[in-house]
């Protein structure tokens, strides 16, 4: 499975090819993958040592781009867990990211009027528009929780999308992201009435939460 659910790609495209990839770009894919991770199971401290190494080892090229795309790795790890920010670390570098990261950054962050679909990663393009399909339909896991995520911001987002993303982050023991989206789902109960599933929600939260 990959844990990035945007592909390390993303980060190293436009990099000049070489008969041996420079020692940095192996030591910023190890510490993305490390951070994403982390993240996901609930580790907030590690997984910010994990970004910083990330984020040295591609400042050592002195690439705003490049930093600008690891960024985006890190907004689109907290959409999944609906932690939204407006991809705060991306900001100062939005200025010299390309067309696809700027259409990528404007998607996590409910900008969809800015949104060129034919430059979103290939899991995502089928979320945007007027025939947009449920999140259920993407493969990878993570993808599927950033969609969701992104579609829950954007106000488009299904009570079976929100069981898809719940169930997916369930499914691969992903604490943080888990939590968040039982808490939406907590909420709907209590405003539904529905005193059994909030009983039956809070149970899973609390289990949970005693884990952390």
């Amino acid at each position: 499975m990959k844990k990035l659910a945007i592909t390390f790609s993303l980060l190293l495209a436009g990099c000049a090819s070489t008969p041996a990839s420079p020692d940095w770009q192996g030591n910023a894919y190890s510490a993305l993958d490390s951070f994403t991770s982390t993240y996901l199971k609930g580790n907030t401290r590690s997984a910010e040592a994990d970004f910083a190494r990330a984020r040295a080892d591609i400042s050592s090229t002195g690439r705003a781009d490049l930093v600008a795309r690891a960024e985006l790795v890190r907004c689109a790890v907290r959409v999944a867990s609906l932690e939204f920010d407006d991809c705060a670390g991306y900001q100062p570098f939005a200025a010299d990211a390309g067309k696809a990261e700027r259409s990528y950054a404007a998607y996590l962050t409910a900008r969809w009027q800015d949104v060129d679909a034919a430059l979103l990663p290939p899991q995502h393009r089928a979320m945007v528009g007027s025939s947009a399909t449920s999140v259920s339909t993407i493969d990878d896991p993570l993808a599927r929780l950033i969609a969701a995520g992104a579609l829950l911001q954007a106000g488009r987002l299904s009570p079976a999308d929100t069981i898809s993303a719940t169930e997916s982050a369930s499914a691969q023991g992903w604490r943080r992201p888990l939590l968040a989206w039982l808490g939406v789902q907590l909420r709907s109960a209590q405003e539904a009435g529905d005193s059994e599933g909030v009983t039956r929600l809070q149970r899973r939260i609390n289990l949970i939460s005693a884990s952390l």
